[in-house]
């Protein structure tokens, strides 16, 4: 398939953000003006600025000479980047690939994407009409490389549209300016009277070579098409995507469900063909204004069950806000994992299975109470406690080791022990009472203790030597003491719980 890209020219990006921002300085000349080298230096005027020969690049005190009532507002460095950054998010509405190209254009890739508008011309009036109802003086142009495009938005003067192969004609008549070249190669052939593109663009690249270097033949090679240029996209496009433009604003739940269910087959469809199944999955929905509303789900194991990923989905679809109405939907899957064949089948729509049933719940769960409510522990290699466990990714992952079950281990184990107070009676005795969080447990059984060594290799430290105690109520504790009896007592802590 041939590419074709869109080029977007901002003519006047900052002073247009400006009137949006301050419509009373609309029809009035005026500059955005910051210092440099001891000087103030006009760094964007309005349209009306420039029709009285105010323009980038002058001097203020010049300016002033020119017209004395000409209204300054201070420069902010880095809005144009900033400026561009969302208005290429804005955009994404109508192509996945949008770069800005600084210091006032964007740069589309609309390979794929302008039949669903029934043709170019139409693609490229909405984007066009819709940024200038914004309040925005942009030129867009259509072409098979960026380097046409991009000459042909800001020199054309014929169409905007350029047809398949045609990219030499169109940049004939044009300003060598249009191939994006250097100040002083441009000064050069205006010496040498090259006013067009078309009176150079034949001759002998040796010839184009030794007069004006290697950077011109690289433009013009972009320009038609001969030397690949790539674009650095504001978001990456994600391998598993799927994008769906509504042909009227939607604004309900039914319908927002409609496009979602219709997202989700196609995308199980492949991930299933692939062998893949999604852990993650963004659903984001652009609306008429501007605005852009997202949900996203998390699984506990991979999944390619369109049924089950759309109840998880369905829970946060009242969430989404509609307001004037969403064009545009997106659904990906940015985190994906593959599935052997026994998985496939357990998330195969007809699967049956315990795990199936178990993964389905537990993402069902996560997905009212959010992810933090449910954890799957391992046994790690390690003697330490805090360090003997560790948190599973995903169902499917089996444990490396055995539980241990040749010492008591508590059911509920803290983070990092706390600190208690206790009572015993003799040295290497467990205590007699503990004080935690403010109540007082009188022991009555106790077991142990049980020794267990820092890991020198890891970090080194005190030993612990650990009691299983039961209180008066029968509860039942994990406790240690740190290190032996000293000049001075020991610190005990409490580390975990039994049933």
């Amino acid at each position: 398939m041939q590419r074709r890209y869109v080029s977007i020219w901002f003519r006047h990006l900052l002073t247009d953000r400006w009137v949006i921002r301050n419509p009373q300085q609309k029809d009035i000349p005026f500059v955005l003006a910051s210092p440099e080298r001891g000087r103030m230096v006009i760094k964007a005027a309005s349209p009306e600025a420039e029709k009285l020969g105010i323009l980038t690049g002058m001097v203020l005190a010049d300016a002033r000479a020119v017209l004395p009532d000409l209204q300054v507002f201070d420069d902010k460095p880095g809005l144009a980047e900033k400026l561009l950054s969302g208005l290429a998010e804005w955009c994404l509405r109508y192509t996945p690939v949008v770069a800005a190209d600084i210091p006032g254009g964007l740069i589309l890739d609309i390979t794929g994407c302008a039949h669903l508008w029934g043709s170019e011309r139409a693609y490229l009036k909405d984007i066009t009409s819709r940024l200038r109802g914004s309040g925005y003086d942009v030129r867009a142009a259509v072409a098979d490389t960026i380097g046409a495009a991009w000459g042909i938005c800001r020199y054309g003067r014929i169409t905007p549209l350029i047809e398949t192969g045609t990219q030499k004609q169109a940049l004939a008549t044009l300003p060598p300016a249009a191939l994006r070249l250097e100040e002083p190669t441009l000064e050069r052939m205006h010496k040498l009277g090259f006013y067009q593109i078309g009176s150079f663009i034949d001759l002998p690249r040796s010839v184009l070579r030794r007069r004006f270097g290697q950077p011109l033949l690289n433009r013009i090679d972009q320009a038609l098409g001969y030397m690949q240029e790539n674009i650095t996209p504001v978001r990456p496009v994600e391998p598993y995507q799927e994008r769906l433009p509504c042909l009227e604003p939607i604004r309900t739940a039914p319908g927002i469900e409609i496009a979602l269910k219709a997202l989700l087959l196609p995308l199980c469809t492949r991930l299933g063909t692939e062998s893949r199944g999604l852990r993650k999955a963004v659903f984001r929905g652009y609306r008429m204004d501007g605005g852009i509303q997202m949900i996203e789900i998390g699984t506990n194991s991979a999944s390619c069950n369109p049924e089950h990923l759309f109840k998880l989905f369905q829970l946060q679809i009242s969430t989404l806000r509609p307001d004037l109405g969403f064009e545009l939907f997106i659904l990906e899957a940015p985190v994906t994992e593959n599935l052997d064949a026994v998985q496939k089948s357990l998330w195969s729509i007809s699967g049956t299975g315990g795990l199936t049933e178990i993964a389905e719940l537990l993402d069902r769960l996560t997905g009212r109470g959010g992810m933090d409510i449910v954890h799957r522990y391992l046994p790690d290699e390690h003697y330490w406690p805090e360090r003997s466990i560790k948190t599973a990714t995903s169902l499917a992952e089996n444990p490396q080791t055995a539980w241990r079950t040749d010492r008591p281990r508590p059911v509920s184990l803290l983070p990092q022990p706390e600190l208690i107070q206790v009572a015993a009676p003799i040295p290497d005795y467990p205590p007699i009472l503990f004080r935690y969080k403010g109540a007082v447990h009188h022991i009555k059984k106790a077991d142990g203790p049980e020794r267990i060594e820092q890991e020198w290799w890891i970090q080194e430290g005190l030993h612990r030597d650990y009691y299983c105690v039961e209180d008066e109520s029968g509860a039942r504790f994990w406790i240690f003491r740190l290190g032996h009896y000293g000049a001075n007592n020991p610190q005990w802590f409490i580390h975990g719980f039994f049933s």
